[in-house]
């Protein structure tokens, strides 16, 4: 019945709500605490709610003067009542905060740097010794852009490879930023017990009909948590919502190069080798040309790029950890 049903679904967002607050209070009760804040739905119930547990939350934003982020986190932070900072970048600095940032984690991919560079803004401005993200919402609550509107294996592929792109590259790259900072980052989304919830959620639940349907299952929590505020928020990708990325391609444009290479060139003035271009990688393959010519007809009746067909291969490979498949 309808009803039950009603009761099911609301009975399992009641379980993860309550898992989320926990996490929260784990997180910050008793402590001063910085957050992570972009103004949008998962950094703000993350302040929200620490507000009720932490001995003081304060509010950090990193952005341009007239990024999305900062509009909407300056907004947000006064509907919450609470400090707010602003980490500014800028075209003047952002050469020397991407080289600070590099030094400091080693880590050379240009998404990577262009996604974490607002956490690592924060972290060099926090005081507080404890920093909370929000980080991990967009991969469990299908927050993502590409997870609309793709057939089930496009869509499962989408939500594997966030979860293992935030496990092996974004969570290592922060704990990294955290370390050189000697803060203690903080990340209540991926609290076990969190996960546990939302996997044991129907997962069609989660999946997206459209761009203003992401993350429908968190909007709802939100409301029932006492925060109907945060439940109509608005939020671009960090890169883009804080204006990190427009920085670097301008930059580059500057100099005349790539954004890949500016990023390669600052990695490597640096004493650095082997800058891992994980945004935009090549593989520089050398075939006979008559397989390659034969090959185009097979690619144009799969609709499929030289590109797409390798990294098919690829995807395979690593996911068998073999080439006995090519036997079949």
């Amino acid at each position: 019945m309808t009803c039950q049903k009603g009761d099911r679904i609301v009975s399992d967002y009641e379980r993860l709500g309550k898992a989320l607050e926990e996490s929260i209070r784990k997180a910050c009760e008793g402590k001063h605490c910085g957050v992570a804040f972009s103004g949008g739905i998962d950094s703000g119930l993350v302040a929200a709610m620490a507000s009720r547990y932490a001995r003081s939350v304060t509010l950090y934003t990193c952005g341009t003067d007239d990024s999305f982020d900062v509009e909407k986190g300056r907004e947000l932070a006064g509907k919450l009542g609470l400090p707010w900072i602003q980490c500014r970048i800028s075209e003047e600095n952002i050469e020397s905060t991407i080289r600070e940032m590099i030094s400091a984690t080693g880590v050379s991919d240009p998404f990577t740097i262009s996604y974490d560079l607002q956490l690592f803004t924060v972290c060099r401005a926090a005081g507080e010794k404890v920093i909370l993200t929000g980080q991990g919402s967009d991969e469990y609550f299908m927050g993502c852009a590409r997870s609309v509107e793709q057939d089930d294996e496009e869509y499962n592929r989408v939500k594997e490879w966030g979860v293992d792109r935030l496990y092996k590259v974004s969570v290592p790259c922060e704990t990294a930023i955290a370390r050189h900072f000697k803060k203690d980052l903080r990340y209540p989304y991926l609290d076990e017990d969190v996960i546990r919830e939302i996997v044991a959620l129907n997962q069609d639940e989660l999946r997206p009909e459209s761009l203003d349907d992401r993350k429908a299952v968190l909007r709802e929590i939100v409301a029932d948590l006492g925060f109907p505020v945060l439940s109509s928020r608005i939020k671009k990708a960090s890169q883009y919502g804080s204006g990190t990325t427009d920085l670097i391609r301008r930059a580059a444009r500057n100099k005349g190069v790539r954004f890949n290479r500016y990023i390669s060139d600052i990695y490597e003035g640096l004493g650095l080798r082997n800058a891992n271009l994980l945004r935009d990688a090549a593989v520089d393959v050398r075939m006979d040309p008559i397989l390659v010519y034969d090959s185009e007809k097979v690619l144009e009746k799969l609709g499929l790029t030289h590109s797409e067909a390798l990294a098919r291969l690829y995807r395979r490979m690593v996911r068998e950890g073999n080439l006995d498949f090519l036997d079949e």
